[in-house]
């Protein structure tokens, strides 16, 4: 069977999916991180109180330091994934951030079984662990950090005028 329309609905979906897909994924990501690292700029700094808790080199390092690198990362991330500029690495940047809080502050601090442990896979803020956002959020870093920021970004448009640098700012291997 064949059909003629649904041969052109895909046709015209694989041309837009270099420019959409990786742009929704930027969007959505650079929200998140922005609004979370302006809640930390214009917030109280609450990591002392698990400074313990961080995964090694983060938990020798002041807890100042730590507020500071979260929420400028967080910022500055979000701007680069905003636009798409140096994309992978803004990508690597926030994957590590992403894991480290959630090491520290979202995954359940005591589970006895996998019921505990699914119960930390919730939003919500009864002590579960609540990691159900960060790891959807590391899931949609992904594509960004092996794929690149895709062709509506200043990452593509440096590609396209020769000025893309290595593969780590590139906008990917389908932008050129």
């Amino acid at each position: 069977m064949n059909y003629p329309i649904l041969a052109t609905a895909r046709g015209q979906l694989d041309r837009l999916a270099p420019w959409l897909a990786p742009l929704g994924l930027r969007v959505l990501l650079a929200w998140e991180y922005f609004e979370s690292g302006l809640e930390k700029l214009h917030g109280q700094n609450w990591f002392a109180d698990l400074q313990q808790a961080f995964p090694f080199p983060f938990d020798h390092l002041p807890a100042a330091l730590n507020w500071q690198l979260a929420t400028w990362f967080e910022l500055l991330g979000a701007a680069c994934l905003l636009v798409g500029f140096g994309t992978r690495f803004a990508a690597a940047s926030l994957l590590v951030l992403t894991v480290v809080a959630t090491h520290a502050v979202h995954w359940p601090m005591e589970w006895h079984s996998l019921g505990d442990l699914a119960m930390g896979y919730a939003i919500s803020d009864q002590g579960f662990g609540n990691f159900k956002l960060p790891v959807l959020f590391m899931a949609m870093l992904l594509p960004l950090l092996f794929a690149g920021a895709g062709r509506l970004s200043v990452d593509a448009l440096l590609a396209r005028h020769g000025a893309g640098g290595g593969t780590w700012a590139g906008a990917g291997p389908r932008c050129r």
